[in-house]
């Protein structure tokens, strides 16, 4: 059985997806076209080409190795009892949802528990993290704009004796998580968490990341410093106004309105042991918006997700925090 790309049915709507996700094989039509884009499934096992596929069992049994393999295996949906019909339709509307959809909206809506939904969903965002960046932002005659924002509970919001205790200065609260974010105008964002706002941290990943050259815009943040002579960098100062001309980080903001939105108002409450994981999840959907010249709909940001199922794995103990391996950071 060969799946080249040619047959691959793409969908646009919800409902569509509803219906045309509803039988497994399509399902797994699905995933293998996106898995195997020049039309024949892999053995996972020994890399071999030829097969035979066992209709009743829905895998293939490898001519060279004899070992059976599913679609899933290798992918994030590895070793998961969950239907692809539901695995799929879930990712639909995680990657529709401009502000996330919570674990107790998909229990809902594809008929598992709350608990199970939750470890699907951070398989899922798994699926939207890009890993290495091969480009940097930026470049001759582009914009870039920098900034860091703080996660955590709102001050308002708390007793005034513990919003005594705990302001730090005029910004921010103690406890609170710290991150990072660049974005180039016209293209995409990249945001991360760190441990402090210094120089020391900041100054190495704006290195990494944005090309020399670029025209930087920051806060008047004193971190910053230091970056002219790689950058066109200009500050544009808060206190005073939020823009100047070309100088400002309304993008960024943007950005972390965004996010907070969605960490406040859909998840409501997120450890920063997780916080990556939904910075990964708002990053993908920001970056594949579109916009009116070449919009992007919810069937190709669907499509983008599935093509990046393959080789990552994320166990429920790492989730959980029961395993030794670290919870890194990620882009």
């Amino acid at each position: 059985m060969t799946y080249p790309a040619s047959q691959y049915t793409q969908v646009k709507t919800l409902q569509q997806a509803i219906l045309h996700y509803s039988n497994e094989q399509t399902c797994i039509d699905a995933v293998a076209t996106m898995r195997w884009p020049e039309g024949k499934p892999i053995c996972p096992a020994c890399g071999h080409k030829d097969h035979y596929y066992l209709a009743s069992q829905k895998r293939w049994k490898c001519k060279e190795c004899w070992k059976q393999f599913s679609v899933k295996v290798g992918t994030i949906f590895e070793d998961s009892p969950i239907s692809l019909s539901k695995w799929l339709v879930a990712m639909w509307i995680i990657g529709a949802c401009k502000n996330g959809v919570s674990s107790w909206e998909i229990h809902r809506a594809v008929g598992v528990t709350q608990k199970t939904a939750w470890f699907m969903m951070h398989r899922i965002r798994l699926s939207m993290h890009r890993g290495s960046f091969l480009t940097k932002l930026g470049g001759e005659g582009k914009e870039v704009e920098v900034d860091e924002s703080f996660i955590g509970g709102k001050a308002r919001n708390m007793h005034r004796s513990r919003r005594r205790r705990l302001m730090v200065g005029q910004r921010g609260v103690i406890n609170k998580t710290i991150v990072f974010g660049m974005k180039e105008r016209g293209g995409e964002v990249r945001a991360h968490v760190v441990t402090e706002r210094n120089k020391k941290i900041l100054h190495p990943l704006i290195k990494e990341h944005v090309d020399k050259g670029s025209a930087l815009y920051t806060d008047e943040w004193l971190a910053y410093d230091g970056l002219r002579g790689e950058y066109e960098h200009q500050v544009i100062n808060h206190a005073e106004k939020y823009v100047d001309g070309l100088v400002h980080t309304n993008g960024m903001e943007n950005f972390w309105s965004l996010l907070k939105r969605g960490l406040g108002g859909t998840y409501v409450s997120v450890e920063p042991f997780h916080l990556f994981r939904y910075i990964d999840e708002q990053a993908f959907r920001y970056n594949n918006r579109g916009n009116r010249k070449t919009p992007v709909h919810d069937g190709q940001r669907f499509e983008m997700m599935l093509s990046q199922v393959t080789g990552k794995r994320v166990m429920y103990k790492e989730l959980t925090g029961k395993s030794h391996l670290p919870a890194e950071g990620t882009f």
